[in-house]
């Protein structure tokens, strides 16, 4: 009886380090992806927040582009467009990935205002 229990743990030697060495590249891709996720839905709260600045802002008198441009992520793009009564602002930013290999995800964020009454005019 011991000489079967001892055959049989030998012949199950090293499988938990071949189980790991299968499954760790795994893990790894499902964390990366998971802080990547994490990352974009950050920058594009990040996007919604500034475009609804730069909407509100324009939409007193005030420059709306620079005032999106302050509040956005580095490196996001920042347009105000008027139309009538009503300000558009659009911020698009790029997300960091984390991998050099991960193709480029770009997440945005819009808002729009009215024009107060009385203000001097919308500003892009």
């Amino acid at each position: 009886m011991w000489h079967r229990w001892r055959s049989r743990v030998a012949c199950e030697r090293g499988s938990f380090t071949a189980e790991l060495a299968a499954g760790l590249p795994a893990l790894m891709l499902l964390l990366v992806a998971g802080l990547t996720a994490v990352n974009a839905v950050g920058t594009r709260v990040a996007c919604v927040d500034a475009a609804r600045e730069a909407a509100l802002a324009a939409a007193r008198g005030e420059p709306g582009t620079v005032t999106g441009t302050r509040y956005a992520p580095d490196g996001a793009e920042v347009t105000v467009t008027v139309s009538g009564d009503r300000v558009t602002a659009r911020v698009r930013a790029p997300v960091r990935t984390f991998g050099a290999r991960l193709p480029r995800l770009v997440v945005s964020g819009e808002a729009a205002a009215a024009v107060e009454p009385g203000a001097p005019g919308p500003v892009p």
